[in-house]
């Protein structure tokens, strides 16, 4: 089975640097995966506050993750530093696919390809449409737009 060639930086919209940290290592002395998704979390949660789009508290939009995963490509360890390249891969009526390319220090390939998919919800999490500025916010990042 053959595998896609990972991305490169042009394939991203946004960066945010993302410095790793000692405890992000595993046992065997490179990054956990599990790292890779908080970091795929913090490049998404970087791009919202970067927006001026709240993250918490009153009437903030409530978003559930419905989805998630990562493709690794090449180890990263302590003390690398994560450069995290995002654009929307999908914008539907109520729900966005995230995409994340995290890139070691000064490399151009992605040592690792993410994603996550938030729906827009209301308080009994049923879905609702993706308010208008945040629409608009997504369509600045997304893929081929």
């Amino acid at each position: 089975m053959s595998r896609p060639a990972p991305a490169r930086r042009a394939d991203y919209a946004a960066f945010f640097a993302i410095p790793t940290r000692w405890e992000d290592n595993d046992a065997y002395g490179h990054l956990n995966n599990a790292a890779y998704h908080s970091f795929i979390d913090t490049a998404v949660t970087l791009w919202q506050l970067d927006r001026g789009i709240p993250i918490e508290g009153e009437g903030v939009l409530r978003s559930l993750v419905v989805e998630n995963g990562c493709t690794y490509h090449a180890e990263a360890r302590f003390p690398d530093l994560l450069h995290a390249g995002l654009r929307c891969g999908h914008l539907g009526r109520s729900s966005a696919r995230f995409e994340v390319g995290l890139f070691r220090n000064d490399d151009e390939s992605a040592c690792a390809e993410g994603f996550v998919v938030h729906v827009a919800a209301d308080t009994e999490n049923r879905p609702v449409p993706i308010p208008t500025d945040y629409r608009a916010a997504l369509e600045t990042i997304l893929r081929g737009g």
